[in-house]
């Protein structure tokens, strides 16, 4: 018999496939497989972790209208619709309802260690060299401006702020990608961040750098 992670892969793959803003099927499964990495030291109940895993971006507010909490009432209803059990469901709608960074100075705490591993692993993917190929993915799906030097970055103060307001796919790394690494939960997560972050302030030194480039001739 198909076992539940596996029944929940197959219905959901074909949603993911063909993406352009780097929330593609191998973003989630990149998640998944982070994840499991990640149990194997910090713990949890792994079917939950898997399971809120390859739920996380079900129905994300950045494509369904800004609807914040649709993501967990869609994972909720596939897995009752499922059979699963409904304690563990709520379990893993929590974990969809709470993973997302909602901007630099709006709270998003979560207090499972399940849920702290699936946070982990959705922001390990969003910060290091994949991290930076799927941001300017995103940009360039929403028609972002890659780089408006006129127009600072912010600390967004609420998730309104932070979902509505024109930014840039470089000021996004100030308002979200370089904040992550020291947002992680866990011990594990902590230590596969620092490497990865210190690979972004690289990157946007060599930008800055191409970017303010003059000549000697000129």
């Amino acid at each position: 018999m198909k076992s539940i992670v596996a029944t929940i892969q197959d219905q959901i793959k074909s949603q993911f496939e063909g993406d352009s803003s780097g929330h593609d099927w191998h973003h989630i499964m990149r998640v998944v497989n982070m994840s499991k990495h990640l149990q194997k030291t910090e713990g949890g109940d792994l079917e939950i972790i898997a399971l809120a895993a390859l739920l996380h971006d079900i129905s994300d507010y950045k494509f369904n209208g800004g609807k914040l909490d649709e993501g967990g009432k869609v994972a909720f209803k596939l897995l009752l619709d499922l059979g699963y059990d409904e304690v563990k469901a709520e379990q893993v709608k929590y974990i969809v309802d709470n993973v997302s960074y909602k901007g630099a100075n709006t709270p998003s705490e979560i207090n499972t260690i399940e849920g702290k591993i699936v946070q982990d692993a959705d922001r390990i993917d969003a910060i290091g060299a994949i991290g930076i190929g799927r941001t300017f993915a995103y940009g360039g799906n929403k028609n972002q401006a890659m780089y408006i030097p006129e127009l600072e970055a912010k600390l967004h103060n609420t998730f309104e702020e932070y979902a509505n307001e024109k930014t840039s796919t470089i000021n996004h790394f100030h308002e979200k990608l370089l904040l992550l690494s020291e947002r992680l939960n866990t011990k594990t997560a902590k230590e596969i961040g620092k490497k990865r972050h210190q690979f972004m302030e690289d990157f946007l030194t060599q930008f800055y750098a191409e970017w303010n480039f003059q000549s000697e001739s000129n």
